[in-house]
């Protein structure tokens, strides 16, 4: 009974912690997410809600890829609480020691890892799919009109007078396959289609093969083509950038339909290097609950939290330099993938191992 009773106060002070570090980087996330967006919105007249609006929409996601970070600086901040207000000596005199609340707060922090990926992930990627469809409503140019659905690839784009709205199955490296383009004029009155099995978009003058074209008007014709030059503002560079954004996509949807994602022109290396990420998530959480255990409670002088604190932040953003370099490389092929996202987490796993044991007997 009186361990549960300590269990419980520990859990929730550190709990305490991480809400309040969350509301913190939410602040903070709104106010530098705020200007850019409002930055954006500056030609439209829009009301000052859509922007507070989007970029509460993004910040989720957002929190999520600082995961580790936070659970850093949550578990930095409880350690040193209980070390300023004795609670800390008090309930090591009732036979805990440190390895005993680094496991407590480890152990939280892994279901915090854990329920980020089955319940929170999948909110913060629908989040962001809408901010995407919202942003796109007013961006005219870049990406943004051009969408990816369950039922293939969407473009809208403008070609001189004329709007074109065109429709593929795929993306296949630099060919779209099953190409159908529909062609309106001012009066959006369609007065074109054009249907190819293949289109090369290696650059914007598209050459597709194996093409029908239909026009509309007051004479009906059809017109067969082995090959046709096809102009348009997207190159294979512009339309891959629409399967950039991975945080569109959770942890379910990449482990349930990966095979369905890459038919459809997400790249592979980067699904599968996204896939571990958040498999690695809930064990890097672990190591940074160690990493910050390691920092304060070698030393139970209230003096040196301050330095301990500008130390312990200074190892983390070299750690999260090193992680997001070793995922570079593996997303280059310059090292295997599953090397490149799990290194970082076997090498700080050895780093922590010894730290631990420095702190067993303290």
């Amino acid at each position: 009974m009186k361990n549960f009773v300590l269990n419980k106060y520990l859990i929730s002070e550190f709990l305490k912690s991480f809400v309040n570090i969350i509301l913190i980087f939410v602040a903070l996330g709104l106010i530098m997410n705020l200007f850019e967006e409002i930055n954006f919105f500056r030609e439209f007249n829009v009301n000052i809600a859509i922007p507070i609006g989007l970029s509460l929409m993004i910040i989720p996601s957002m929190l999520v890829s600082i995961m580790p970070f936070i659970i850093f600086l949550s578990s930095m901040l409880v350690f040193i609480k209980l070390k300023n207000n004795r609670d800390l000596l008090a309930i090591k005199i009732l036979g805990y020691s440190n390895t005993k609340f680094l496991l407590i707060f480890s152990s939280t922090a892994f279901f915090l890892g854990i329920l980020t990926l089955s319940a929170i992930n999948p909110l913060t990627s629908a989040m962001v799919k809408s901010y995407v469809d919202i942003k796109g409503k007013y961006d005219v140019y870049k990406n943004h009109l051009a969408s990816i659905t369950s039922n293939g690839i969407w473009i809208k784009e403008k070609i001189g007078t004329s709007t074109h709205i065109i429709k593929a199955d795929a993306l296949n490296i630099d060919k779209l396959t099953n190409v159908s383009i529909y062609k309106f004029d001012e009066g959006n009155v369609l007065f074109e289609r054009v249907n190819a099995e293949t289109a090369d978009i290696s650059d914007s003058k598209w050459v597709a093969k194996n093409v029908s074209k239909y026009k509309f008007g007051d004479e009906n014709s059809k017109e067969n083509f082995e090959t046709l030059v096809i102009d348009s503002n997207y190159d294979e560079v512009k339309l891959n950038s629409i399967y950039s954004n991975l945080d569109t996509i959770s942890f379910y949807k990449l482990i349930r339909n990966k095979d369905e994602l890459i038919r459809k022109g997400y790249n592979p290396l980067l699904l599968e290097e996204k896939k571990h990420f958040y498999l690695s998530l809930p064990f890097f959480l672990i190591l940074m609950v160690c990493l910050a255990g390691m920092f304060t409670l070698n030393n139970n002088d209230k003096k040196q939290n301050n330095y301990y604190i500008l130390l312990s932040i200074i190892a983390c953003v070299v750690i999260f330099y090193l992680k997001n370099f070793s995922t570079a490389l593996g997303a280059t092929e310059r090292i295997p993938l599953l090397i490149s996202v799990w290194a970082p987490v076997i090498i700080l796993s050895l780093f922590c191992s010894v730290g631990v044991l420095q702190i067993y007997d303290k």
